[in-house]
């Protein structure tokens, strides 16, 4: 790709140097100095025509701010072509007021972004209502990615029982867990959850029988406090699953979540690299540079 330039926010360039090795270009650093009032000066390498800004947007405010800083040097350093690849998008989930006096959060960075880039491609985006990613970034082009055929790829990769059952916490897992399965000529299980509150669900495992004396992959788009996943495997358990190993795209929880999970039957957990956590196994930047080549 002649005439184009990765620039990365600093706490993912390790997973940014891997897709500029995909795609053959340089990457760049993008520099944040942080002022003791809180305030940031954010500096970026000399633009290309064509510049790819990348940025995994887990822990988001900060970020949202130094993205929206690097583009305006970007634009005014002669780049004439933007475009935002965040691996983990963030924001997406909350697309209506649950309550009066709510903010819609998926409206107003989906403005903000599509006003500041001229394409974003992210990854699995944690929609609910929203079916089309394209409605969230009016005016410009946007993609949003599945990490299923690189999860499929790794787990041929190292191989797996042919018994194994692919299972979804929730039915807003069904799009991912489905397809995992089909990938894999698998069948799938997806749950029943009724959410309590941020930190409490129940979890029924449908056609228990279906799991009783297999392996299980416990698949989820995103993990955040694990409590969720947690609910599910130990309702696994129950149920008399063989095994339980967790496959999760996006892997926002703390690495002292891991000790729970052991204890609620979870063997092992692998997610991709969306997001810099002590669990990544599966790369995605051939996924990334794919979609990139294309336009």
């Amino acid at each position: 790709m002649s005439g184009v330039v990765i620039q990365s926010l600093s706490h993912c360039i390790a997973h940014a140097r891997q897709l500029a090795g995909r795609l053959s270009v340089r990457v760049e650093e993008i520099g944040v100095h942080a002022f003791p009032d809180g305030e940031i000066r954010v500096t970026v390498a000399p633009a290309a025509d064509v510049t790819i800004v990348y940025a995994t947007l887990d822990h988001p405010n900060e970020k949202i701010v130094t993205l929206l800083f690097a583009a305006e040097a970007l634009r005014r350093g002669g780049a004439r072509r933007l475009i935002l690849v965040a691996p983990y998008l963030c924001y997406m989930r909350q697309d209506v007021a649950f309550r009066p006096g709510e903010a819609i959060s998926q409206k107003v960075v989906g403005r903000m972004l599509a006003s500041t880039f001229d394409r974003i491609v992210t990854v699995d985006a944690h929609l609910h209502r929203t079916h089309d990613i394209r409605t969230v970034f009016p005016g410009i082009e946007s993609e949003n990615l599945s990490a299923m055929p690189a999860m499929a790829e790794s787990l041929r990769s190292t191989g797996f029982d042919p018994s194994s059952v692919v299972v979804g916490p929730d039915a807003e897992s069904e799009p991912w867990v489905r397809e995992l399965a089909g990938r894999l000529s698998l069948p799938h299980v997806v749950c029943a959850k009724t959410r309590r509150s941020d930190y409490q669900v129940d979890i029924i495992v449908p056609e228990p029988e279906r799991v009783t004396g297999k392996p299980v992959f416990l698949v989820d788009d995103l993990v955040s406090s694990g409590g969720t996943l947690s609910v599910c495997a130990r309702a696994l358990k129950a149920a008399g699953a063989a095994s339980i190993d967790a496959i999760v795209t996006h892997a926002l929880f703390p690495p002292e979540a891991g000790e729970a999970f052991i204890r609620a039957g979870i063997r092992s957990v692998r997610s991709t690299n969306t997001v810099p956590h002590p669990t990544n196994a599966i790369a995605l930047d051939a996924v990334l540079a794919e979609a990139l080549l294309r336009a």
